[in-house]
């Protein structure tokens, strides 16, 4: 039975899952390809039908189209994300002397064919910029963007860690609106509540994709006086909401917010998976969630 519901991402955009499973650590899961599958089927029968992935993330796209090869029925049943515009230095070649940004068409181009391939899949759902690129040429963009989706490889187009500004710039090259700008959202990290990047997703009635909702774990290890205050808040909050752990609270956190995230969960344990789904029948109020901004801030609002 599906507990996640799917939720429009914009205006003639797609339907996401209102929780996403992100496969950037796939390769460190030590699963095997019937594992992976095994895996996917259990979120998939949850509700969680889209999958975020992209091209710097190691193997992950291998060995995801892998387990979907065993399977090739439940490509039906999910929405693939990927991303593009990181370029590694790939080892033990030389070709690249540094990391760095590339939005060329010529890249996209590329970089979406070879996700395609190692996905095993003839088109992607969703294709987002992974991180904006200062030698980003707009209209090339749009150009490769129109390619892909007249070719049908491509569906929809996003941006990850985009500013408001740039959002704004590549949007404006484009005949059909970008459908997400997947930012980091979290108790410990407020950049993108605070410099108008979640404001103009609620503008423009566009959701953002929410990563690193657990603050890579931080909020469990660190021992800052932040990160103190916060694990205080977010357990005496979870006592009061019947929350099973502080992760759902954060979760239910994040998805308080009126643009209307999507949250990416990013652990390969089915078992942590179920609890984040747990977040989504939490009840936060306005006070809770400033008791969160308040711990995390160490003083009150002004």
């Amino acid at each position: 039975m599906s507990m996640v519901q799917k939720v429009l991402m914009a205006e003639q955009g797609p339907e996401f899952s209102q929780l996403v499973q992100g496969y950037w650590r796939l390769g460190e899961w030590n699963m095997d390809a019937q594992t992976r599958l095994t895996f996917l089927k259990q979120h998939v029968e949850m509700g969680i039908t889209t999958v975020d992935n992209a091209a710097i993330y190691g193997d992950s796209e291998v060995l995801f189209g892998e387990a979907l090869k065993l399977d090739p029925a439940v490509r039906e049943k999910i929405q693939i994300v990927s991303k593009f515009g990181i370029n590694g230095i790939p080892p033990a070649t030389g070709e690249i002397r540094v990391s760095h940004y590339d939005s060329s068409k010529a890249l996209i181009l590329s970089s979406a064919e070879n996700s395609l391939k190692r996905l095993g899949v003839e088109q992607l759902d969703a294709l987002l910029v992974h991180r904006p690129d200062f030698l980003m040429d707009a209209d090339q963009v749009a150009e490769a963007f129109s390619e892909l989706k007249q070719s049908g490889k491509v569906k929809y187009f996003g941006v990850s860690n985009f500013t408001a500004s740039q959002f704004d710039l590549l949007q404006s090259r484009l005949d059909t609106p970008l459908i997400t700008n997947q930012v980091e959202i979290n108790p410990i990290n407020f950049a993108v509540l605070e410099d108008g990047t979640t404001d103009q997703m609620q503008q423009y009635r566009v959701r953002p994709m929410a990563w690193s909702c657990l603050a890579g774990g931080g909020i469990f290890s660190e021992q800052t006086d932040q990160a103190r205050r916060l694990r205080g808040a977010l357990t005496e909050l979870a006592e009061e909401l019947g929350a099973d752990s502080i992760e759902q609270v954060i979760f239910a956190w994040v998805l308080q917010h009126p643009s209307n995230p999507v949250a990416l969960i990013g652990s390969g344990k089915i078992e942590r998976v179920k609890d984040a789904v747990g977040a989504l029948a939490l009840n936060m109020s306005r006070e809770q969630w400033y008791r969160v901004w308040v711990a995390s801030k160490g003083h009150g609002v002004a």
